[in-house]
C-alpha cells in the first residue's frame, strides 16, 4: 500500500513538472522568407498567457515587380509537442504599402492594402535563449495591387528574454 501511494505521488508530481514548460515572456528576432521573392521581418513576440502570445512584425518584401513595407499583428495559440518542440497556430492581419515597378512614367506607382492572415508553424526552444521556427502564413489581400492570396513560408530566429 505504501508503494502504491509513493508511486501515485511520484507520477502526479512528474506530470505537474513536465507540463510546466512555458513560452518565453518576450522574443525578438528575424523572420526570413516569402512566396514570390525575398522578405525580411523584424519580429517581436509577447506572451499574454501560459499558452498564448501576440506577434508583431515590421517587414520589407521585394518581388519581381514590387517592393513593400508591411506591418503585421497576429494572435497565436501555442501547444507543446514533445520536450522543447512546440507547434502554434494563429490569426491576424496587417497593412502594406507597395511601390510598383514597370509602370509608365507619370503614373501612380504606389498602393496600400490591408490583409488578413493565418499562421501555423513549428518551433524549437533551445536550452539557451534561442527560438527557431518554421511557419506557413497564408495572407488574403484587400487592395488594388494585392487582391489575391499569398502563401508565405518563412524561417524565424528569435532571442528570448
Amino acid at each position: 500500500m505504501k508503494r502504491l501511494v509513493l508511486l501515485i505521488t511520484v507520477l502526479v508530481g512528474f506530470s505537474f513538472a513536465s507540463s510546466g514548460q512555458q513560452i518565453a515572456d518576450n522574443a525578438l528576432g528575424l523572420r526570413l522568407g516569402d512566396s514570390d521573392g525575398f522578405g525580411a521581418e523584424i519580429s517581436y513576440q509577447r506572451s499574454i498567457g501560459e499558452n498564448n502570445r501576440l506577434e508583431f512584425g515590421l517587414g520589407w518584401r521585394d518581388g519581381n515587380n514590387f517592393s513593400a513595407l508591411r506591418v503585421t499583428g497576429l494572435y497565436q495559440w501555442v501547444w507543446i509537442l514533445d520536450g522543447n518542440f512546440n507547434w502554434y497556430a494563429g490569426v491576424g492581419g496587417g497593412f502594406a504599402s507597395y511601390s510598383i515597378d514597370g509602370l509608365p512614367p507619370g503614373s501612380d506607382d504606389t498602393d496600400t492594402a490591408l490583409f488578413a492572415a493565418g499562421d501555423i508553424g513549428i518551433e524549437y526552444n533551445f536550452d539557451i535563449p534561442l527560438l527557431i521556427s518554421l511557419d506557413f502564413r497564408p495572407e488574403f489581400g484587400f487592395g488594388n495591387f494585392n487582391d489575391d492570396v499569398d502563401f508565405d513560408i518563412a524561417l524565424g530566429l528569435r532571442y528570448q528574454f
